[in-house]
């Protein structure tokens, strides 16, 4: 799913530098700690460390606490999804999903118009 989604913000224009990958929240925390990113694309169900624990531990981050996180997750739990609103993410996409959901988040988030759910 990873390469599928890297690909498809790839045909969706967007310049993409380095692109790092992480298979749960705690992996992706410790790649926060050596390099800086723009922008953070999560699941909710993570082993290991899972999406609202990894929000969680951003959040505390006064740096990296304000990169931008869309989730693109199966989940559909309207309280877990508050809860990640709550927890400061800026766009949701449900798998399964169309490469156009993916770009047009990016550009309302890259555009910085942080201005509702999708």
């Amino acid at each position: 799913m990873r390469k599928v989604i890297r690909k498809t913000v790839t045909i969706s224009g967007f310049e993409v530098g380095e692109c790092w990958e992480a298979g749960n929240g705690q992996e992706a925390l410790d790649i926060l700690h050596s390099c800086w990113v723009d922008l953070i694309l999560a699941d909710l169900n993570m082993p290991v460390m899972n999406g609202l624990e990894m929000l969680r531990e951003l959040k505390k981050d006064e740096i990296r606490g304000h990169i931008p996180v869309i989730l693109i997750t199966t989940e559909g739990s309207e309280k877990r999804l508050e809860e990640a609103y709550a927890l400061g993410i800026k766009g949701y996409i449900q798998k399964p999903f169309h490469p156009e959901a993916i770009r047009d988040v990016l550009t309302r988030i890259m555009e910085g118009t942080h201005d509702g759910r999708n």
